[in-house]
């Protein structure tokens, strides 16, 4: 009866026709959004599709600690002629050198020496040789290990400067390194120095103040930039070090790239922050809001699923960005000590 019915359909209404025409066109389009990575329809997708998810591979995390952090000061005037205040917070007695209106290349120059040069940027003295001193003024500053007062860096008045100059520039306004006043201390860490890049307002350039860049430097060589974790304003631990206002602000787990291996460095003073998310009280997943925030995504850095909705989707539940790797905020062990069992 079915074959009868088609085949009248077939002589004797044009239907027939569109309806053909029309299922493959929206087959087609299925299969070629689907080959492109465009979200396609559940009705549109096989059995076989729908249950097989392809997993972002795990980004294999090394974790080190970091003598170093610096903030910007709580004070509200900041400007070349005022000056600016930065907040230092240092594990170990350090060295904190303010070099003022610091030349653009003469810095990429001396980060580069740092990774190809015979000489490693540990000391503000070698520092300063890397710069070829190709700065207007420098200030340094000596910082106790216990040490959690703002500093106020200025250049003098009688410099007359007042502005950078135009867009773009050639010079940054305020470049401060943190580095190891000890060379004790210097053997015991990996993290020799640190290198912040900081935005201060003038007469020609008034956007607010605020860090720009920031880099770690190793005894091996390496440069490390850090880069923000994004989460919401609701979180705890985290979110209170990701400013919208601020670019490149160090999180208490700080992604260090370098070619077949990530590492993750504990930051001065998070060390509740880690204990208040290694016991789940971080801000829950935001697909099962059950379990607590463990996965970073990459490469967008949305730090907000758990454990075990990180290998039910391919795109990230915040931005849609695609998720070619994770890694884990904090391991786990008695969930490992559970899957073993």
């Amino acid at each position: 009866m079915a074959a009868v019915f088609l085949i009248t359909l077939y002589e004797y209404s044009p239907l027939f026709y569109i309806t053909v025409i029309s299922l493959c066109f929206v087959v087609t389009a299925a299969m070629v959004l689907g080959w492109f990575g465009f979200d396609v329809p559940v009705i549109l997708r096989s059995s076989d599709e729908t249950e097989s998810v392809v997993l972002a591979p795990e980004k294999r995390m090394v974790q080190v600690t970091n003598p170093f952090a610096l903030e910007m000061g709580s004070s509200a005037v900041a400007s070349v002629t005022e000056g600016v205040s930065l907040l230092p917070c240092c594990l170990e007695p350090c060295v904190l050198s303010c070099y003022w209106g610091c030349g653009v290349h003469a810095l990429q120059g001396a980060l580069q020496n740092h990774q190809h040069g015979p000489s490693k940027l540990a000391t503000p003295h070698l520092f300063q040789e890397a710069l070829h001193f190709q700065y207007h003024h420098c200030q340094s500053f000596h910082i106790n290990g216990e040490d959690r007062e703002e500093h106020y860096t200025k250049m003098p008045a009688d410099m007359g400067i007042t502005d950078f100059g135009l867009l773009p520039r050639e010079r940054y306004p305020v470049v401060a390194v943190l580095s190891l006043a000890e060379s004790e201390a210097r053997d015991t860490y990996n993290i020799v120095a640190s290198v912040t890049v900081v935005h201060v307002p003038d007469d020609k350039y008034s956007l607010s103040a605020r860090i720009l860049f920031q880099y770690l430097l190793t005894a091996q060589g390496n440069m490390y930039e850090l880069k923000p974790l994004f989460m919401s304003a609701e979180s705890k631990g985290l979110s209170e070090e990701t400013d919208s206002d601020r670019s490149t602000e160090a999180p208490p787990e700080t992604q260090k790239r370098e070619p077949g291996k990530d590492e993750k460095e504990k930051m001065p003073g998070m060390e509740d922050e880690e204990e208040d998310w290694s016991e789940g009280k971080g801000k829950d997943c935001v697909v099962c809001q059950n379990a607590p925030v463990n996965r970073v995504l990459l490469p967008c850095r949305h730090a907000c699923v758990c454990d075990g909705c990180v290998h039910r989707f391919q795109h990230c539940p915040i931005c849609r960005a695609f998720v070619l790797e994770s890694f884990a905020l904090f391991q786990q062990p008695h969930m490992e000590e559970v899957e073993e069992e």
